[in-house]
């Protein structure tokens, strides 16, 4: 019997056995994130994660968390270094495996909160080191200019990309960050755009240039009014049925236009996103002005592109080597 003030998840099933199961207490974890207010993307990738150990588990016959010793999560450790991925058949990356284990400890963590295991078997796992990788690709700004060239502009879906490639271009925002902007979070008179519950839920105002904001506002003119179906929809950037984009569409049509522009570079918005934060280093923005554009926690995260900006290193270079 539950004890007063327990918050233990409710049992689903009406069978008071399956109280204890691994999907139960699974459903009662994913609840949890979401009365406290985390991202809808961060509640469905600790699903999907945890949907992977569950399976695993069952497979082994464990259906309940204290079956779950740390000597069996070692072994799904192992199971994530090793197993082939079905899309590319290759194991995981480290990434991959460090962020599916964030998501094991902290369901694990929660458990032990709520009183469901009386020890935590997932807190000495060992993460594998994460490194600090250069981007693949940095688009220099005539490469940039090559993408934004490949839309047709005498088209009402030409001119939307148009309006779209600028905006990632001018402003740096991430893919969910553009596709979730809406009509009023452009401010055309102070030249600004304002980001709603971007990463971490957190909110901000970025600044965007001129030649951005003229393509925009002729979208919104020309363009936009051609694409709305429905008199009620927000959504700054539409599909061709009038609805707004979901992030993998908006990656399908950047990447589309990156290859057209046959530069020998892959990649999609994230590729606007590096040119922005490098070209402002090349140009002696101070690495916090850039850390506030890019909407980053932590000054770190945007010092990796310290270490690919090397225009101002080349030309020291050239003036003071001999050769």
């Amino acid at each position: 019997m539950a004890r007063k003030g327990d918050r233990s998840p409710k049992v689903i099933q009406g069978d008071k056995k399956h109280a204890w199961s691994l999907g139960t207490l699974h459903v009662g974890f994913l609840t949890w994130l979401r009365d406290r207010n985390y991202a809808e993307a961060t509640i469905h990738q600790r699903r999907r994660h945890l949907n992977d150990l569950i399976v695993w588990a069952e497979e082994r016959s464990i259906t309940r968390p204290t079956e779950l010793t740390r000597h069996m999560l070692e072994r799904y450790q192992r199971h994530l270094a090793t197993r082939p991925s079905a899309r590319t058949n290759k194991p995981a990356s480290y990434r991959q495996q460090f962020l599916q284990l964030c998501s094991v400890r902290a369901w694990f963590r929660y458990l032990l909160r709520q009183q469901q295991i009386l020890h935590n078997p997932a807190a000495e796992l060992e993460l594998p080191k994460l490194g600090s990788p250069l981007p693949r690709h940095i688009l220099t700004a005539s490469q940039a200019d090559d993408v934004l060239r490949q839309t047709d502009l005498l088209s009402p879906l030409g001119l939307r990309d148009r309006a779209i490639l600028e905006t990632f271009y001018s402003t740096g925002i991430r893919r969910a960050e553009l596709v979730h902007l809406h009509v009023y979070d452009v401010d055309v008179e102070r030249g600004v755009l304002a980001i709603r519950q971007g990463k971490g839920r957190k909110d901000r105002m970025v600044p965007i240039g001129r030649r951005a904001l003229a393509w925009l506002e002729k979208y919104r003119q020309e363009s936009r009014p051609r694409l709305l179906v429905r008199d009620t929809e927000t959504a700054l950037f539409l599909t061709r049925f009038g609805t707004a984009f979901s992030v993998s569409s908006m990656s399908t049509l950047v990447s589309r236009y990156v290859a057209s522009a046959e530069l020998g570079v892959t990649g999609s918005c994230h590729l606007f996103r590096h040119a922005l934060a490098t070209s402002m280093l090349d140009h002696d923005a101070d690495t916090r002005f850039i850390q506030a554009m890019l909407g980053h926690a932590s000054l770190s995260t945007t010092q990796i592109y310290t270490r690919v900006s090397v225009a101002k290193l080349k030309e020291v270079h050239d003036r003071t080597h001999p050769s």
